[in-house]
């Protein structure tokens, strides 16, 4: 045991990165031994089973050592990387000088593991790993995608663009919280296209860096760009000949059930044989929707907004839930009660590397069309990155999936735990329909809506399916009925 005069090692422990949940597994290490990282730098990605998020480490030093390898499910308390911090730099009283090893772990308890995920905006970093240890939680989370900028470890599926850790820009966390003001698909853009927003130039209102501030940025930086690039193709086509071969070599693959995956099975077998579930079908004429959403495409109040048929159905789907709300609730078996909820938390089913995840949209029915196709692409793009926080699928009241979208026409949908509704959309294609007396090449769709027995009965059920088929058919009902 090593005491140290200028020096300790601080321990920091797996957190409860939401909803009680017990274990997590490390899905990637940022750092390794002898990196040095500061306030605010996130050192790992962890998947729970409910999401991916990034873990802050919450003072300044130098690496000493990760406790556990990548792929490795830890507890929640459990130390998995010690970090050695310059005497008076660790953030709370308690510390003084540590042993070198797992001995320090009794420091631990300092640390703000406490708070839970709040559910603002949609950077999953943990309330109270921020990058300020003020009494304020919110600030830290918006600044933590623009802190660790270069170290932005991002999922599974996107933004693997060959940006290296940088510790220097996160080494001033406070001056880059302050420059940047933009909205969040804008920040979002800018962290797709792997643009600071620091170095942006604004010239919106008051400062505020618009998309096309951040186009202009990413002109400016590819100019040369293309002869890195212009090399690459030629060895990178023999390189996919083999892989139709581990088909041969292997029999079978065994595939760990755990994480996301792991909760969503257990959550449906569970509603699947708790909720009676009855299944509607209706096929409609989508036509005038699918002109309409050309005519939307052009309009300039859907600038920069992805307009597309799913926008429509969402918003036919809550006027339906307006005209019947008694579909909007939930059942409570301890108090024998149905619990009718004045607001909609519309949830969008969405496939990702890590299984299919259920994030949904606060208070959608306050929404306007184009604040709605807003929220929409921001949920659909952090769910595609992998980077959907617990809070965003938490507290949702009826779920759309779109079955469409792989060409299906139909479906019989499972309802998400909690729920009464869960509305599936098919593929829209051209199909014979009598329209005006004649058969025409229409745009048909079929919707299924299904629904939880015990508080739905078919009355119900079949009135919001037909709202929604009758506005789809004749979008002006959306005014109309509204």
């Amino acid at each position: 045991m090593t005491t140290m005069t200028n020096a300790s090692v601080r321990e920091f422990k797996m957190p409860d990165v939401g909803e009680g949940l017990t274990e997590a597994e490390i899905l990637k290490w940022y750092v390794q031994p002898g990196d040095t990282v500061t306030d605010g730098q996130v050192v790992c990605e962890v998947e729970t089973a409910k999401a991916a998020v990034e873990l802050p480490i919450p003072y300044d030093g130098v690496v000493r050592a990760l406790h556990f390898p990548e792929g490795t499910t830890v507890d929640v308390g459990t130390s998995i990387i010690a970090v050695e911090v310059a005497g008076g730099a660790a953030p709370a009283a308690g510390a003084p000088a540590a042993e070198t090893e797992p001995a320090s772990a009794p420091q631990e308890p300092q640390e703000p593991q406490e708070p839970q995920a709040e559910g603002s905006g949609r950077q999953p970093v943990l309330v109270g790993y921020g990058v300020a240890t003020s009494a304020t939680r919110r600030r830290p989370r918006k600044a933590a995608p623009e802190a660790p900028a270069g170290q932005a470890a991002v999922s599974v599926q996107a933004e693997l663009n060959g940006r290296t850790p940088a510790p220097e820009p996160v080494a001033e966390p406070a001056a880059a919280r302050q420059r940047p003001l933009a909205k969040p698909p804008v920040r979002k853009l800018a962290k797709d296209l792997g643009i600071d927003l620091a170095t942006v130039i604004p010239t919106g209102p008051d400062g505020i860096i618009t998309r096309e501030d951040v186009h202009a940025a990413v002109s400016a930086t590819q100019a040369p760009e293309p002869e890195a690039q212009a090399p690459a193709p030629a060895p990178a086509a023999p390189a996919a000949a083999p892989a139709p071969a581990s088909y041969d070599t292997a029999r079978e693959t065994r595939i760990p059930v755990k994480g996301v995956r792991k909760a969503t099975a257990a959550a449906m077998v569970g509603s699947a044989f708790t909720a009676p579930h009855v299944t509607e079908f209706v096929t409609v004429d989508v036509t005038r929707t699918m002109k309409l959403v050309e005519e939307l495409k052009e309009d300039k109040e859907f600038s920069g907004l992805r307009v597309n048929p799913l926008l429509l159905i969402a918003k036919a789907l809550l006027v339906a839930i307006r005209r019947n709300p008694e579909i909007n609730a939930s059942w409570d078996e301890a108090a024998q009660e149905i619990v009718v909820k004045h607001y909609v938390n519309l949830g969008i089913a969405a496939a990702t590397p890590r299984g299919l995840i259920v994030p949904n949209i606060k208070d959608a029915h306050a929404k306007t069309l184009p604040q709605l196709a807003e929220s929409l692409g921001e949920l659909v793009s952090t769910a595609r990155e992998g980077k959907t926080s617990p809070s965003a699928m938490q507290g949702g009241t009826v779920t759309i999936t779109n079955v469409g979208v792989f060409g299906v026409d139909t479906g019989t949908p499972i309802l998400n735990p909690g729920e009464s509704a869960i509305l599936a959309v098919g593929a829209i294609k051209p199909q014979p329909w009598v329209h005006k007396g004649k058969v025409k090449p229409r745009q048909v769709t079929t919707l299924a809506l299904s629904f939880d027995h015990r508080l739905v009965d078919g009355e119900l059920g079949s009135k919001v399916l037909a709202d929604v088929a009758a506005i789809l058919e004749q979008p002006k009902r959306l005014i109309t009925w509204a």
